[in-house]
């Protein structure tokens, strides 16, 4: 690097700098606020860990995401963490155990290796939710909504949240008796939506017809909620597994359109992603004008097992910073008073009152450079007839 660039951050990674940063702290205290009062209580695991622990339960996934270092006192190998999720499963297998379901929140920095999208960031700030020890579909939907009121206590209206089942997908999977190659193959096909590759992958695999068809299905099965009745002809003869996927998506629809009547709900069998890491149902947020999720989730059963105590898990996570990001306006800063330096006592006094008001004051400092305007001040502390009292910067221009 020149000397002269050694301000400069690597591609990818980014910082928050005003007017963003502080309302993304406000946004932070409010979305811990709110998992509060679901009864969601925080944990703040380290940023580093034993890479065996990081990976835990969905390791090729995160494996190329991680960065690696090797501990100075152990000689062991440690990984910067690229996902919070399995530290907290972590957490509620060995460090908070219970048979009772429990729920914990988070919210901290994570690093990945690349960005997950054109443009994206490779240090994302995530927030998330995790419910574990109920493997009930009302445990999915508390999660669906819980997210719902986090997107709409960020500002962000207008969402689609997608379903999808991973389960349905591995049933179809193992009726075909697919090998690994094959099923990433398929998979890939599947979530670029080509309907000639996923034929062609079937046929070199010798799937029989009725599996091939259900499976070359799944790329239609995609829409509003009839999804699921069209999804039942679709895939009619298969598996006792398949049929209770589907009603599982059907118990999910059902439960939140009672809770959220005016969400916007959308269903899609081919949206595979994570498919070593989910187990059941999946869901996505979308908004108009991104391509990306902006916040994403779905039921994990086997992350506990690494830990030696498998639960059952559910719960969505989010990039505060992307929420920031994504927002249609943000809110008002508030107003800044510029006060004259100095340390007579009644100034000091109406400084502090104003502060201690909530109000933001800016002493000047003796001999500074700029003043009112520079420092972005909307009014002035001035003294008139023997107190302290604030004119607006515009009142005074027109005096």
């Amino acid at each position: 690097m020149k000397r002269g660039e050694r301000w400069l951050l690597p591609d990818g990674v980014d910082e928050v700098l005003p007017p963003f940063a502080e309302p993304l702290e406000q946004l932070r205290r409010d979305i811990l606020d709110l998992f509060s009062s679901w009864g969601y209580e925080l944990v703040l695991p380290p940023l580093v860990e034993f890479l065996e622990s990081l990976q835990s339960g969905n390791g090729e996934d995160l494996d190329l995401q991680t960065y690696k270092i090797t501990d100075q006192l152990s000689g062991r190998l440690m990984g910067v963490r690229a996902d919070i999720t399995p530290q907290v499963a972590r957490i509620d297998a060995h460090r908070l155990p219970t048979d009772a379901p429990q729920r914990l929140c988070y919210v901290g920095p994570v690093l990945h290796t690349r960005a997950e999208n054109f443009a994206g960031s490779r240090n994302p700030l995530q927030v998330g939710a995790e419910l574990y020890g109920h493997g009930g579909v009302e445990s999915d939907a508390e999660v669906v909504c819980l997210m719902s009121d986090v997107l709409r206590s960020a500002g962000i209206d207008g969402v689609t949240v997608e379903i999808g089942h991973m389960g349905l997908f591995k049933a179809l999977i193992d009726a075909a008796n697919l090998d690994a190659d094959a099923t990433d193959k398929l998979l890939d096909a599947l979530l670029r939506k080509s309907d000639i590759e996923v034929k062609e992958c079937l046929q070199e695999n010798d799937v029989d017809a009725d599996c091939a068809a259900h499976l070359r299905g799944l790329l239609q099965l995609n829409g509003g909620v009839g999804v699921v009745a069209q999804a039942r002809k679709v895939l009619s003869g298969a598996s006792a597994t398949v049929l209770d996927s589907l009603d599982a998506i059907e118990g999910l629809i059902n439960l939140i359109l009672v809770r959220v009547p005016d969400i916007e709900l959308h269903v899609d069998l081919a949206e595979l992603r994570g498919y070593r890491y989910h187990t059941g149902l999946m869901f996505a947020a979308y908004m108009a004008g991104e391509g990306r999720q902006i916040a994403w989730g779905g039921r994990y059963d086997n992350i506990g097992k690494a830990f030696g105590r498998q639960r059952d898990a559910t719960g969505f996570s989010t990039d505060l910073k992307n929420l920031i990001s994504v927002r249609r306006d943000l809110p008002a800063s508030r107003e800044k008073i510029f006060a004259p330096s100095g340390g007579e006592g009644d100034l000091l006094d109406k400084i502090n009152e104003l502060r201690l008001q909530g109000r933001v004051v800016i002493q000047e400092l003796e001999g500074q450079c700029g003043g009112a305007r520079e420092l972005g001040c909307d009014a002035t502390l001035i003294r008139r007839n023997d107190s302290w009292v604030i004119e607006e910067l515009d009142e005074l221009r027109g005096r």
